[in-house]
């Protein structure tokens, strides 16, 4: 088992590192050529499209989480081991933070390096946040197979919701759902103003879908406590 979980962390780490390498990138390119080549609609696809894409890859071996909150959420629901919680949110900052030191890298005269920020005030954005998150956790929740989404119905699914989500939302509050990655870029750059609601709404949503998953899906779609152990 050991063996597994230590595949399943690498998984996370690589999934969550092309995730953010290649949303924030886009965001900078964006920025450096004025919304000329990439355009917010394609930053917003690249999200999505990203996503996708690291479900059909390490949605088998890990479940392609790639997001502490979906993580947490997993548990909350009865789905996770306590024991992987941790392993996973480790590896997806990691894999976060690694992204973001070679966006540093390739883009250094970049300020924000992609990073999110409220555009009006930050109670708007928080229950933005917590809001979208919400919405992509039960989605999660509902194509997923215990705490694995794998399959090209799941990965189209929750791609296509997180493209959606950063296409309405992200003018308003940058549509992160993700607090891996919102906290690499403001940790390579300082910017912890609003760091509190990238990491705080999310986990609020991701919680607030189990609720709403037990009262759409069958019965015993989410256990009433939390997993423990393996």
């Amino acid at each position: 088992m050991m063996g597994d979980l230590s595949k399943q962390i690498a998984a996370e780490a690589m999934g969550t590192f092309c995730l953010v390498f290649a949303g924030t990138s886009a965001i900078v390119v964006d920025a450096a050529t004025g919304g000329a080549v990439v355009s917010h609609v394609g930053v917003a696809l690249t999200f999505g499209l990203v996503v996708f894409a690291m479900i059909a890859a390490v949605g088998d071996v890990s479940g392609a989480h790639l997001n502490p909150a979906v993580t947490i959420g997993f548990w909350i629901a009865g789905r996770l081991p306590r024991r992987r919680v941790v392993a996973y949110v480790a590896a997806q900052v990691c894999g976060g933070l690694a992204a973001s030191c070679v966006v540093r890298l390739l883009f250094p005269q970049d300020a924000s390096l992609g990073g999110t920020a409220p555009s009006g005030t930050p109670l708007q954005s928080w229950i933005m946040e917590m809001l979208l998150t919400a919405i992509l956790m039960f989605v999660i929740l509902s194509v997923s197979t215990g705490s694995r989404e794998k399959g090209i119905t799941a990965g189209l699914a929750i791609g296509g919701v997180v493209a959606l989500e950063a296409l309405c939302a992200g003018p308003v509050s940058g549509a992160s759902m993700n607090p891996a990655r919102s906290l690499a870029p403001a940790l390579l750059t300082g910017r912890f103003e609003h760091l509190w609601i990238y990491l705080s709404a999310p986990i609020v949503g991701a919680a607030l879908a189990v609720l709403a998953c037990r009262c759409a899906q069958a019965e015993g779609c989410c256990p009433c406590a939390p997993e423990s152990s393996s």
